[in-house]
């Protein structure tokens, strides 16, 4: 069987792919770091800005822990033909109560399970990317997405 052979695309090409690939794969990957162990779980962001991304968790969860003492995080998107965005961040409890508003006005099941957008055990974490990468399956190598196309 021969190797396949992925299509050269450019940057912008990448960047615009990228973006797609996040708005439509819903369930990304997030990877943090307890203590020196690596921790991998899915999540299910409540907003997606380009690349950044915002994530709800309640207070009592072990990666609040984790998030606390060491904020860089990695969150994985892969879609089903093995493509992939990798979005390396840092994680910042969101307190712009603008935001917050929007995104538990956008999301039954937070207001169902949490009640009100005042439950103490709420936290959302907006994670700033410090870089994105983008690579299609068999590529072998990612496409650096420049910051100024975020």
């Amino acid at each position: 069987m021969p190797k396949p052979s992925p299509k050269q695309i450019d940057t912008s090409e990448a960047v615009r792919l990228a973006k797609k690939l996040v708005a439509e794969n819903k369930f990304p990957m997030l990877a943090t770091i307890d203590s020196d162990q690596p921790r991998l779980r899915p999540v299910s962001p409540v907003r997606t800005e380009s690349f950044t991304i915002h994530v709800g968790n309640l207070r009592s969860y072990h990666k609040t822990r984790e998030i606390a003492n060491n904020p860089k995080v990695e969150l994985c998107y892969l879609d089903s033909d093995h493509n992939q965005v990798r979005i390396t961040g840092i994680a910042h409890i969101e307190t712009n109560r603008s935001v917050l508003e929007k995104i538990w006005n956008k999301n039954r099941l937070l207001q169902h399970y949490l009640g009100t957008i005042d439950n103490p055990d709420l936290i959302v974490y907006r994670i700033e990317p410090v870089r994105v990468r983008y690579m299609q399956e068999w590529a072998l190598e990612y496409i650096e997405i420049p910051f100024d196309k975020l």
